[in-house]
């Protein structure tokens, strides 16, 4: 044996242009665990085969300090060597058989990657590089294996043994434990390798496919949360059937289980045949889960079963291409979601989403484009822009070829790369082939960053019965990315008459070019522009309409995105305009809300979408240099004055709204939002009997999305029912981790002043911790999305974050790296909070043994 390992190197940077094909392919491998939470022993058997044309040693990937106890080459002890994690075998021949043991701390294990322990189980998580710290192989998505999994443990302690693919084996042994064996017939890259052990209750279901064929369908979770699972069972059978009739996937084994663990990274993970769960995305009942969280649970069990075809029978070639299988899998769980429910809201919903994520991602010094040239650690492009901004990709893909040609185009690239691992070009390559259209123009999206802006002006030729309306596009610098082509651009647009509110014209243009004009003959009467209707593409639209035209539009428009966006824009314009000049007039904000509450003919899961006002942080995402205060300012008195004004019309929504008897349905989804945003309003807006109204909706809820809203409006506030409410939640709840988080983000979210205070006093409470991700983000990550509060001037709100980034690097830096984006934006804000966001950024650069995680966030956000 060598063993020549060297000092730990610089960082490597990935490039996606020095991408090479696999040199060694394994065909098969046998893994066998003997599990123990504090020592696992762990040998794998690989089939090992030299790929033609190729040559050089077999390379495998290590982590987290693994060393082999013993390397075999075809039953013979090897001579190998380390190089950096890399144990590398010199080998003659084309085949060999390759046998590896290791021994590992599943409880050690605080970065949630690789075999690690959660709440009594030992689990996995293998995306993106996670495999590797379990046993040495090629930890690359390009190399699919075909896996056989033994386990062996404790039966008392860890009686239910799962893996990838198909039961075939299982008995006890003679000395209290057990084993059992799996098989996946499918290759599959290492990334979707996974295995869970533990005392696990199961929701037994099946599913009849459309070929007659029986699955058997389980989740797993703890038995005091077996009755939370019923919901996600039903949203699993629903997304089984539902994508077969959209896209012809048919699910392929006979077995289908989910997994709920308490400590996760991620929300969900899509291993073939085993998808482990983050528990906020599987357990809900009425009294201890709100109606966005029945959402996120149907909507996320939808998103990693879709994944069976659109990530795990076609797979990335490598990580460059992660938008090819979350952009394309985003889509497809937006469209099942849009079907279970309201197309509107739904488009609503996602694209708040994307402005609240992406588009600040965009305009950024973290920008990439969805398929990334670079990274230093590729955990941190599980972004936004692969994801919501991927999504809206596909979505351009699906508006331009039409429902037809995309299902055609789906089929042909699930046909033509079934088995395989490909790439974002062979998807565009497959709706071309499939639909004959030209998409060269359209590749751009994959390799550009930023969000495309798009000026409309529209201009009436009264003389000539003629309107023309002219639009510019353009797409600002990004890092790396300086000088930008334009992008195609499909834009729905219509024409309203001002005087009769009737649609004159409607069509889509597809921009190519920066600048282009568009001639609507016969407009006799003055239109009205309604542009991206639907949000058919994602870019920033400046257009010259007046106060009255939005207002009018929020009125009129016939295309639900375009009419809810007409009352956002209105309100956004009135609160860049107040926190620029000191003031606004609010009484057009203020008609076009009457009007939209008038009218009995709209959904109120649609008038709730609309009467939100625009955050605080979308509002500083529109100036050159944020104002906190004077945003903050600006809004509030906006809130207010709706309030105020409008106080008997919130009144009367909410005693028509103030059933609380629990069902789950879109009308009654919609009931419970607008009765807790009128709420609100009346709370702003002076009644005297808010907090008593507020407690009151506290105390008799018989639903969580009642009792957190109420909480949330007294939390906002100073009446003596906020600290009553905020003690009998924790009291009532203290032993449900999940509903403890929504505990802790509702102050973090909290509009007082006092705010940074209490978060800094939360984050010494018993209940909170560093090494649960959840808790993490319930706290820190929601605090640092209240734009007053984290941006306090005295900097508290910037130290508190850095100091809860370098504590949580040392136990789990994925999910630390994950906190850092709000001080990258430093550059957006006023000289001296700039200076001291900046500060933070460099003491956190220039502490010691920083994570490669954090390092490449903090160093790109300093660039």
């Amino acid at each position: 044996m060598l063993d020549a390992q060297t000092a730990p190197a610089a960082p490597h940077v990935t490039r996606r242009e020095d991408y090479a094909p696999p040199v060694w392919l394994v065909p098969t491998i046998d893994l066998v665990f003997d599990l123990d939470p504090a020592r696992t022993s762990v040998s794998a058997t690989m089939q090992v085969e030299l790929k033609e044309g190729a040559g050089g040693p077999l390379r495998l990937d290590g982590g987290g300090g693994l060393r082999p106890l013993t390397v075999a080459v075809d039953g013979q002890p090897a001579e190998w060597r380390m190089e950096g994690d890399q144990l590398v075998l010199d080998l003659a021949g084309r085949a060999h058989e390759v046998a590896i043991a290791v021994e590992i701390a599943p409880e050690a294990n605080t970065q949630l990657m690789g075999l690690y322990a959660s709440g009594g189980l030992l689990c996995t998580q293998c995306e993106a590089e996670g495999f590797r710290r379990i046993m040495f192989f090629p930890d690359r998505p390009d190399v699919l294996s075909r896996y056989t999994v033994r386990m062996t443990a404790d039966k008392a302690r860890f009686p239910v043994l799962l893996a990838n693919g198909d039961h075939v084996g299982g008995g006890d042994l003679d000395d209290g434990r057990h084993w059992a064996q799996w098989r996946d017939p499918f290759p599959k890259p290492c990334y979707l390798f996974a295995l869970v052990a533990g005392d696990l209750a199961c929701r037994a279901d099946q599913f009849i496919t459309r070929s007659g064929r029986t699955v058997a369908l389980g989740i797993y979770t703890a038995q005091s949360d077996l009755p939370k699972t019923e919901h996600a069972m039903a949203a699993l059978k629903a997304s089984m059937a539902w994508d077969e009739q959209v896209y012809g996937r048919e699910y392929d084994l006979a077995v289908f289980n989910i997994v709920a663990v308490g400590d996760f990274n991620f929300g969900a993970m899509e291993n073939k045949g085993l998808n482990i769960f983050n528990s906020r995305y599987i357990l809900a009942d009425p009294d201890t889960a709100t109606d966005a969280d029945y959402d996120a649970v149907a909507g996320v069990v939808a998103h990693e079963y879709f994944h069976n075809w659109s990530g795990n029978r076609v797979t990335c070639r490598d990580w460059f291409q992660l938008s090819l299988k979350e952009g394309f899998t985003v889509f497809r769980d937006q469209q099942f979601s849009a079907d279970q429910g309201s197309h509107a809201v739904k488009r609503i919903e996602d694209v708040r989403a994307l402005r609240a994520a992406q588009f600040p991602e965009d305009a950024g010094p973290l920008a990439h484009p969805i398929r990334p040239e670079s990274y230093l650690e590729i955990g941190n492009f599980y972004t936004a822009t692969v994801y919501n901004k991927g999504a809206e990709v596909i979505r351009m893909l699906h508006t331009l070829l039409g429902a037809e040609r995309f299902r055609k185009g789906t089929d042909l690239y699930f046909t033509r790369h079934d088995g395989t691992a490909t790439t974002c070009d062979a998807f565009v390559d497959a709706m071309e082939d499939a639909s004959g259209e030209d998409l060269s123009r359209f590749r751009l999206w994959y390799s550009q960053a930023g969000t495309p802006r798009v000026k409309a002006s529209l201009v009436h030729e009264t003389g000539g019965g003629r309107a023309r309306l002219t639009l510019e596009q353009s797409v600002p610098a990004t890092p790396g990315q300086r000088d930008k082509q334009p992008m195609v651009l499909p834009l729905r647009l219509a024409l309203f008459s001002a005087e009769t509110g009737k649609r004159l014209a409607a069509q889509m243009v597809v921009m190519q070019d920066a600048r282009e004009e568009i001639v609507f003959e016969g407009v006799s009467e003055r239109p009205i522009l309604s542009i991206n209707r639907d949000f058919s593409a994602p870019v920033i639209v400046e257009t010259d309409r007046s106060p009255a035209d939005l207002a009018f539009l929020s009125a009129h428009d016939d295309d639900p995105f375009a009419r809810y966006e007409a009352v956002q824009q209105l309100m956004l314009d009135t609160l860049v305009a107040g926190a620029a000049r000191g003031e606004a007039d609010h009484r057009p904000v203020i008609a076009a809300v009457r009007d939209t509450l008038a009218d009995a003919h709209l959904d109120p899961a649609f008038v709730a979408e609309t009467m939100l006002i625009p955050t605080e942080s979308f509002v500083g995402d529109q100036m050159l240099v944020v104002d906190p205060e004077a945003i903050r300012r600006t809004r509030d008195a906006l809130r207010r004055d709706l309030g105020r004004e409008l106080l008997e019309q919130w009144r009367a929504i909410y005693a028509a709204n103030h059933s609380n008897r629990f069902e789950y349905n879109p009308t009654a989804k919609g009931m419970r939002r607008l009765k807790t945003i009128a709420l609100g309003f009346l709370a702003v807006g002076g009644a005297e009997d808010a907090a008593a109204l507020a407690f009151g909706q506290f105390n008799d809820a018989d639903n969580m999305t009642d009792r957190q809203g109420a909480l949330g409006v007294l939390a906002n506030g100073t009446a003596p029912e906020r600290e009553t409410a905020l003690a009998a939640f924790y009291d009532r709840y203290r032993g449900d981790s999940l509903v403890l988080d929504k505990w802790f983000t509702t102050q973090a979210l909290s509009m007082r002043a006092d705010t940074p205070e209490q978060v800094e006093r939360l984050a010494r409470h018993p209940d909170f911790t560093l090494t649960n991700p959840n808790r993490l983000r319930s706290l820190v990550g929601a605090f640092t999305a209240n734009q007053y509060a984290f941006h306090d001037p005295s900097g508290r709100g910037y130290r508190f974050l850095a100091d809860m980034v370098l504590a949580a690097d040392r136990l789990n830096p994925q999910t630390a790296a994950k906190l850092i984006p709000p001080l990258g934006r430093w550059r957006r804000l006023e000289p001296t909070r700039a200076a001291l966001m900046k500060a933070e950024l460099e003491r956190m650069l220039a502490t010691p043994g920083l994570s490669k995680d954090v390092f490449e966030q903090v160093s790109k956000s300093l660039a």
